[in-house]
């Protein structure tokens, strides 16, 4: 059984479907797990996620870490029972009334305490060792911030064996792009860096998608961007990066983007270049 087959028991469900049991059992370990001089803070941010915050909290609060940390959440403004979920979890939790992930992102900054900041999307399940990897990393005194890969749980659109050869495709891009743009291989979803620097900077608010890797090339200057390939730091998510269309057209799709330009992998650059689409008008 994957180590991640209990938590989608309850993923995608609303959260009167929900056990009374998961949630308190979630609460109690939250609490315990919460620290008042945190190393580390794991933000995680939502918008409209009644059908998966629930499932990211229960696999937080099994979490084995060795450092102490903080967990908060973010409401960006949701109009389902996100809001509800996070308080029925017992962390502190802050609503951003302007909506995106770049709002969102510099919400939790400005209200985290940890010298390290954890994004976590709120539809991903982290596995229990995920940060006591990241953060090893992080430690290392020539490194800003880390990145790790992620997987796709398979369902009845989505064979094991067809999600491991697109995982397969994409993670050797990531790999092969990294040396010379690791900001480009950045996701979101398993993101982490050195909170002091980041306050430094700004979050990019005026992008639609991409503010973290815009964070990510704004902390080169303080250190490398490492990448960590380690099974046990691999996060589980839905289709939100991917389309409805089968996994066929989603890689041809990808490979008519990212061949696009693709020598632009091969060069180091210092600053990005908004495409008009991207902006937030």
């Amino acid at each position: 059984m994957a180590w991640y087959s209990k938590y989608l028991s309850i993923y995608g469900k609303n959260f009167n479907e929900v056990s009374n049991d998961i949630i308190s059992e979630t609460r109690e370990r939250l609490a315990a797990l919460q620290s008042e001089k945190p190393l580390a803070s794991i933000v995680v941010i939502a918008y409209n996620e009644e059908q998966h915050l629930q499932a990211c909290l229960w696999a937080l609060s099994e979490i084995k870490c060795k450092y102490p940390v903080e967990i908060i959440g973010v409401d960006n403004d949701s109009k389902d029972r996100t809001a509800e979920i996070f308080e029925a979890s017992g962390i502190p939790y802050y609503t951003e009334y302007q909506h995106s992930c770049g709002y969102a992102r510099r919400c939790g900054l400005q209200h985290s305490k940890g010298k390290y900041y954890f994004d976590i999307d709120s539809d991903t399940i982290y596995p229990p060792h995920y940060f006591d990897i990241m953060l090893e990393e992080l430690l290392k005194p020539d490194v800003s911030c880390v990145s790790s890969l992620w997987s796709y749980f398979p369902d009845e659109n989505h064979s094991w064996i067809g999600l491991k050869l697109f995982e397969t495709c994409r993670d050797l891009f990531l790999y092969i792009q990294h040396f010379k743009r690791p900001e480009l291989s950045v996701r979101g979803l398993v993101f982490a860096y050195n909170a002091d620097y980041a306050r430094q900077e700004e979050y990019r608010v005026d992008i639609i998608r991409g503010e973290d890797g815009s964070m990510a090339l704004c902390l080169k200057k303080y250190g490398r961007i490492a990448f960590i390939y380690n099974r046990k730091a691999r996060a589980i998510t839905g289709y939100g990066t991917l389309s409805s269309e089968s996994l066929f057209k989603s890689f041809i799709k990808r490979i008519k983007i990212q061949t696009k330009g693709i020598t632009r992998i091969f060069f180091t650059k210092d600053h990005y270049e908004d495409a008009d689409d991207n902006l937030v008008k």
